[in-house]
């Protein structure tokens, strides 16, 4: 059962997030740039675990930003978790990064 995490910030930018990431979790995230999300932060651990850092706002066709999470508007930064299952080991370290909270429940 694949599990999906949203987590957002206001404290950290996405290369900070990324970098507390990469530190907790030897993780290594790479730049990507895409036309719909713009440019976001992707690694993938070996158990097929992926965590994307991206923007809130998505640049939108007309010009103006739309919101990837429209009920946070708040926070300018989220974090995407997708794993091969539920794993309570990886929400306990990432409940113990500052300023980063979980948005949604794990859901299959």
């Amino acid at each position: 059962m694949t599990a999906f995490d949203t987590y957002g910030t206001s404290t950290h930018t996405a290369k900070q997030l990324a970098d507390l990431l990469a530190d907790r979790l030897g993780a290594v995230f790479v730049e990507r740039d895409s036309d719909y999300l713009g440019i976001y932060l992707l690694a993938t651990l070996n158990d097929a675990t992926r965590f994307q850092v991206q923007p809130n706002a998505l640049p939108g066709d007309d010009g103006d930003n739309d919101l990837y999470d429209e009920q946070h508007p708040e926070l300018p930064v989220l974090l995407l978790v997708t794993a091969p299952g539920p794993d309570s080991a990886l929400q306990d370290q990432l409940a113990g990064i500052e300023g980063l909270a979980r948005l949604t429940p794990t859901r299959s």
